[in-house]
């Protein structure tokens, strides 16, 4: 007992340790200069971020390149279109294509519509790849070693390129996911006027009920895990379209899209307020295929969420690290950059009524305002008791006024969403629906489930949900450390606070009890935005092209020699395509290059004869 007693304390402090919590002081170091030290917070996540010079527009060679990369991508969104109509997330009534003569083809062509499904994706993959040469340059030589390319598109060329890309997507039914029509049953829920987070699609619409017919069956006697804010957007769309599915979805693929226009407006203003090239940023961030796929194809309420929050960050910072006063002198009475900076918090605790995740921002918003104020590290840190006071009081007044003043928003704003939307506060207790799913993506279920299997193999029994009990919760709590550490690192002043954001938001993914997908966007946008090291990149461009193939449009029901012959189709067609796209294909110059070798060669056999015309017969 006395070991297992000083295993634990030994643990605790090396906790402490690595949190900066615990009272040091260097050995044969001042006590004045020790109090002044920052710690190690975010040394390493710091080097992921690097100033990047602006550089001059693509020549006329580059140009052409672009244009042919923007067509070939945009040939890949088409082929996703028509592949989707067999196989995407069609409603079960109400299909709009059923029963035409040619639309409704793919659906009879279950393999065909698998390989241009398939094949599309990975073309527009591909394209991605290709056009981030004019982004952040090749591989090889600018982005392995962290350099700037000499030349970039320009921001009108990426905006024109990821709505070339994304229209055909608009048209297409929901790709890789039925959340919307949990979206659709819930909101109607919430139109009758039931209560979505306590009544199910079973409960309150009926089984045999048009929307409840479309929702998976995991989802089909679960609440609502979903803001109130975002329920009442489609409570007004369940107002406009009745029981009509499609107009529905397009609605809701309207939401998805105004999200994504706000990513596209915030992204670049928060790179270059971070010294990074705002075509790299958006090029990594919204031109991700995972967006044009994911949020965009699949109508997920991430993208609303993702818009407002990096709008409300972009607002926040820019009356925080602007030189305006935020308040006239004397007065509580807030300036224009003040309301600028209310407007900002808002915005974010809004952001948070679509889901909740987004809250973690404002806590680092909050740390960057409390060091606008005067708050630093350094004062809290390594101080003798008896001074601790008198040398931090400047800062914990600064942390607290700050804190309280975003507490003091978000209670505004989520009491004044749940009240006005008349949905309540029951959203607070559904925020784990979603942990029913046990996803490979997530790291403690992924453990979890391995270990109970290992354990059913052993003869031990069945304890997978035992065991997923204990170490989703342990993950959650090894992400909080990992969080008040990146905060330290802020108000250190070694991360700026969207980088520390984002690093944050990827330990919550990666720790998170349930992940899908999309949810590694939550981390990729903000930090597309701010970190620019060289493996940073790879590792996130191989992630996205990576996981935007391997997350196929298939089903439980689709055979495995099914989905082999779609796959070889699909690249045997990137293939064909990537040869015609890319290869000189012109008539006139297949021509000149044939006129030409046939001059040559004609050239060459009259330069043979001669010798023969001029030797003498024997």
């Amino acid at each position: 007992m006395p070991d297992l007693f000083g295993r634990v304390v030994t643990l605790l402090l090396a906790v402490l340790d690595y949190l900066g919590l615990r009272k040091q002081r260097p050995a044969g170091t001042p006590s004045a200069d020790a109090t002044e030290q920052r710690g190690d917070y975010g040394k390493a996540v710091a080097r992921l971020h690097d100033d990047e010079r602006e550089v001059g527009p693509l020549d006329e060679t580059e140009n052409r390149r672009l244009r042919r990369i923007k067509l070939f991508g945009a040939t890949g969104s088409v082929l996703i279109l028509i592949g989707a109509l067999g196989t995407g997330a069609v409603p079960v009534l109400q299909n709009p294509v059923a029963g035409m003569r040619v639309l409704s083809l793919p659906s009879r062509m279950f393999g065909t519509a698998l390989a241009l499904s398939i094949g599309g994706s990975i073309i527009l993959v591909v394209a991605w790849l290709l056009i981030g040469r004019f982004a952040v340059g090749r591989f090889s030589v600018e982005v392995l070693h962290g350099r700037s390319p000499e030349r970039r598109m320009s921001r009108r060329q990426a905006d024109r390129t990821l709505m070339l890309w994304i229209t055909p997507i608009i048209l297409a039914p929901p790709l890789l996911s039925k959340d919307v029509y949990s979206y659709l049953a819930q909101s109607a829920i919430a139109y009758r006027g039931m209560d979505p987070y306590s009544v199910s699609p079973v409960r309150g619409l009926g089984v045999d009920h048009i929307l409840t017919r479309s929702v998976p069956n995991l989802w089909r006697d679960t609440p609502a895990p979903y803001g109130p804010l975002f329920l009442w957007m489609g409570e007004g769309i369940t107002k406009v379209t009745g029981a009509n599915i499609t107009a529905a979805i397009f609605l809701h693929r309207c939401l998805a899209l105004v999200g994504i226009a706000l990513i596209v407006w915030a992204l670049p203003r928060l790179a270059r307020r971070c010294g990074v090239s705002s075509v790299a940023a958006l090029w990594l961030g919204a031109m991700n295929p995972l967006v044009i796929l994911h949020l965009a194809g699949g109508i997920h309420n991430e993208a609303l969420m993702l818009g407002m929050m990096l709008v409300g960050l972009e607002l926040s910072f820019r009356a925080i690290y602007g030189p305006d006063m935020l308040r006239k002198p004397g007065t509580l009475v807030p300036t224009r950059a003040g309301w600028i900076l209310i407007a900002g918090g808002a915005v974010l605790a809004a952001s948070a009524m679509i889901k909740v995740t987004s809250m973690l921002a404002l806590g680092f918003v909050g740390i960057a305002l409390a060091m606008r104020w005067g708050a630093t590290l350094p004062a809290l840190r390594h101080a003798p008791m008896r001074e601790w006071w008198a040398r931090s009081k400047a800062s914990v007044y600064a942390l607290a006024l700050s804190g309280g003043f975003y507490v003091v928003i978000l209670a505004v704003v989520m009491i004044g969403i749940s009240l006005a939307t008349g949905l309540g506060f029951g959203w607070t207790g559904t925020l784990s629906t979603g942990a029913i799913v046990r996803s490979w993506m997530s790291i403690p279920t992924l453990l979890g489930v391995t270990t109970g299997r290992i354990g059913v193999g052993l003869g031990l029994g069945e304890h997978t949900q035992a065991i997923l009990d204990v170490i989703r919760p342990l993950g959650q709590v090894i992400a909080g450390l990992f969080i008040i550490r990146w905060m330290l690192a802020t108000l250190g002043g070694r991360l700026h606070p969207l980088g520390a954001l984002g690093v944050s938001m990827a330990t919550v993914v990666l720790l998170f009890p349930f992940v899908q997908a999309w949810y590694l966007l939550w981390a990729v946008i903000p930090l597309a935005a701010w970190a620019t090291g060289a493996w940073f990149r790879i590792s996130t461009i191989a992630a996205s092209a990576i996981i935007a193939i391997v997350v196929m449009p298939t089903s439980s029901n689709t055979s495995g020699i099914v989905l082999a012959q779609g796959v070889l189709a699909g690249v045997i067609m990137v293939a064909a395509l990537t040869a015609l796209f890319f290869e000189e294909r012109s008539p006139r110059l297949w021509r000149r290059r044939r006129t030409g070798a046939d001059e040559a060669g004609t050239s060459d056999d009259e330069t043979d004869a001669e010798p023969a015309e001029k030797t003498p017969t024997p």
